[in-house]
């Protein structure tokens, strides 16, 4: 197929391919999400098993990632502590798809003091930094894996607010967009069938990246005693452990601190290379 008759979808997936750093954040995307879903299989050890004998042994042939200070399995515990940061970062950030884009939507395309009003409240959410808000919402809610899943989608709703208005205001300038209103579509219908789809791509993008930034705060507010509890393993929680032991056993801050960097990085690379894929102006150089 000529590149002039391919599709726009297409020529997308064959750019992102051949985007190698893109290709490496992705190929750690799905090994992460494959440990996590297999986790109850390949996780050597029971997660919350703790072992008086085995306080914090370094990394052995017994224990790969060593044991912390009450001998539970380093290596299982980051295991499933990847079940919690993909779990939140994927689901925080959809709920915030779900509650911005409509919202955004609607501001572009009702207009007046609608959209004044649903600006001004984004723009006062956006005033305060993404972790900060989180923080504050996970703090007033109270210490809970949900409740922390709740506040970073609070938090990254704005996102999607301002980006889903921006391309409803573009759009309706657009001849389609006109004829659609003056066939007397209502706003809604005109959101959902005509505006909706052409934000998709930049919605993919933003999305992606914001799951990075999402896996930070679940991170966070673990580590601050506001997301997962304890014994339930969580990254942020082994780094608020490993933080009294960082010279006697510094192994246990490394391996989640590991984790949560390769991943938030590869999430990263993944929205970049996509980022580069749909960008219409055409071929990566």
């Amino acid at each position: 197929m000529s590149p002039a008759a391919e599709s726009p979808g297409r020529r997308a997936l064959r750019r992102f391919l051949r985007h190698r750093l893109a290709m490496a954040g992705l190929v750690v995307i799905v090994l992460f999400v494959l440990v996590a879903a297999l986790a109850p299989w390949i996780a050597p050890a029971d997660p919350n098993a703790t072992s008086w004998t085995a306080i914090r042994r370094p990394p052995s042939a017994a224990h790969w990632f060593g044991t912390d200070e009450n001998g539970r399995d380093v290596l299982s515990r980051v295991i499933w502590g990847a079940r919690a940061s993909l779990m939140a970062g994927v689901i925080a950030v959809l709920s915030a798809v779900a509650i911005g884009v409509p919202i955004g939507l609607l501001a572009g395309l009702a207009g007046g003091w609608t959209d004044a009003i649903i600006s001004r409240v984004a723009d006062a959410m956006l005033s305060v930094p993404f972790l900060i808000l989180a923080i504050a919402l996970a703090a007033f809610l109270g210490p809970a894996l949900e409740n922390a899943m709740l506040a970073i989608a609070i938090a990254a709703a704005p996102v999607f607010v301002r980006l889903a208005r921006g391309m409803a205001l573009d759009a309706a300038s657009t001849d389609w967009v006109e004829a659609a209103r003056a066939l007397g579509n209502p706003p809604w219908r005109i959101g959902a069938v005509h505006v909706a789809p052409n934000i998709v791509p930049a919605l993919m993008v933003q999305a992606t990246l914001s799951i990075a930034e999402a896996i930070i705060a679940e991170a966070s507010l673990s580590f601050l005693g506001l997301g997962m509890q304890p014994p339930d393993p969580s990254w942020g929680s082994m780094l608020n452990s490993a933080q009294r032991f960082l010279v006697q056993a510094p192994w246990l801050a490394v391996f989640p601190g590991l984790a949560i960097f390769l991943v938030v990085l590869a999430f990263n690379l993944a929205g970049d290379g996509l980022r580069d894929a749909l960008d219409p102006r055409g071929e990566r150089r």
